[in-house]
């Protein structure tokens, strides 16, 4: 399902319609918090926690509901939207954690 805008991925997330992955570092998300109910994976380990077949899966990243992805500013993201789409998940590039804030995304700190 595409979604019109990060407002939309917003109300998705909060109706537990789209599983929202932060894949900056632990020290950034330390430093501003990140969006609030999303996983944080990192980026280096997001292949082994996607992957149903490795004994790092993760099964909160449900496979059978898209996946939107943010970092910092949005390159990390776009890699793992790639990552994941070649895993066979629906993902998108919601760009940086300033981007969800900015937009009115709940924000846990």
């Amino acid at each position: 399902m595409a979604y019109a805008s990060l407002l939309d991925v917003i109300k998705a997330a909060a109706s537990g319609a789209v599983t929202v992955i932060d894949v900056r570092e632990f020290s950034e998300v330390q430093a501003s918090g990140q969006a609030k109910g999303a996983l944080h994976i990192p980026l280096a380990t997001l292949a082994l926690k996607a992957d149903p077949k490795s004994p790092d899966y993760d099964p909160r990243i449900a496979q059978d509901k898209p996946i939107a992805v943010y970092c910092a500013v949005g390159g990390r993201a776009g890699m793992a939207a790639a990552t994941l789409g070649r895993m066979g998940y629906e993902t998108m590039n919601i760009g940086g954690f300033g981007d969800w804030a900015a937009a009115g995304g709940p924000v846990s700190r």
